[in-house]
This record gives structure tokens, C-alpha cells and sequence, in this order.
């Protein structure tokens, strides 16, 4: 995945994607990206990012921006987490979807649709970046897919060239 073209970010679009990025994550996100330039970043992948200083901190998702896992690692959000059991991290870093079964801990405000920040239960690192299928109190203890992966360390998102 390369980058194709990236401009500086108008400041009124930059404040809504701050303003959203506040309501889901708390203000500790805000103060972590103010006064630091912000760029839109279009691949040829028609993939769009939002560059801050020149890292893929921010990615979009059907027209929302979510932390890449570079992002989740910088910014540190507390919220929409899921936390894995480490028998499951080498199967999250390749790719594969979280399961039920392996999900140690859960974010309660998580809906159905909502993006996730998977993490390891051990250091707290973010692994992936998914999309839940069911809602947080679904998540635990059940059987089947809790959340579909979409972005995870090692694939073609975590190893752009900006």
C-alpha cells in the first residue's frame, strides 16, 4: 500500500474528527493530538488516513476514524477495548477473528457495529483493530466470532510507507 496523495487537514474537519474521536475515547485523546499537524492521506488502495506528524495514527472506516493499531499504540485509549487471553494473541496477530472463548475482559459500551481496540491481557498491547458482531455482554463466555478482525500488526496497513 502506498500513498498517492496527502494534503493538510482544514482545521473545521480536523475539529470533528477530534470532537468524534473525543465522544468515543475521553479527552486524554484530544490533549495527545492538539497542536501537532495533521494531514488526510489517500492510498492506492482507496484507503484514507489521517496523518499526525507524519504517522498513520488514524484510518478510515466506512466514513469513520478509528485509531490504526500505530494510533491505538500512541494514543492509549482506555475505551472500546477487548482484551484477549494470550492463547490467543499468535492467532489475532496473523489475522484471524476473536473468538468468544479467548475474550478475557470487555469494554461494556460496546454495541454490535462498533470498532474495537483488541488487546493482550498480559502487557495491554494492541494487536488488532476489529469490528464487534455482538454486543459487549455477548462477548464473553458464548461460543463463535465476537469480533471480526479488519487490521492487524504485520499486514499491509501496519507496514505502509508513508
Amino acid at each position: 500500500m502506498r500513498i498517492k496523495a496527502r494534503h493538510h487537514l482544514r482545521e473545521d474537519a480536523a475539529k470533528k474528527i477530534l470532537e468524534n474521536l473525543k465522544a468515543n475515547f475521553g479527552e486524554s485523546i484530544e490533549a495527545e493530538l492538539a497542536g501537532k499537524t495533521l494531514e488526510v492521506a489517500e492510498t492506492d488502495e482507496d484507503q484514507e488516513f489521517i496523518l499526525v506528524n507524519g504517522e498513520p495514527i488514524l484510518f478510515s472506516v466506512n466514513g469513520t476514524y478509528f485509531p490504526t493499531i500505530r494510533g491505538a499504540l500512541k494514543l492509549r485509549p482506555k475505551r472500546k477495548r477487548v482484551v484477549i487471553d494470550m492463547g490467543a494473541v499468535k492467532f489475532v496477530a496473523k489475522g484471524a477473528d476473536i473468538m468468544s472463548p479467548g475474550i478475557v475482559d470487555v469494554d461494556t459500551s460496546i454495541r454490535k457495529g462498533d470498532l474495537v481496540i483488541v488487546c493482550d491481557e498480559v502487557h495491554g498491547k494492541p494487536l488488532a483493530i476489529g469490528k464487534a458482531l455482538v454486543n459487549a455482554d455477548a462477548m464473553m463466555g458464548n461460543r463463535g466470532k465476537a469480533v471480526k478482525s479488519i487490521h492487524y500488526i504485520g499486514d499491509r496497513i501496519w507496514k505502509m510507507e508513508v
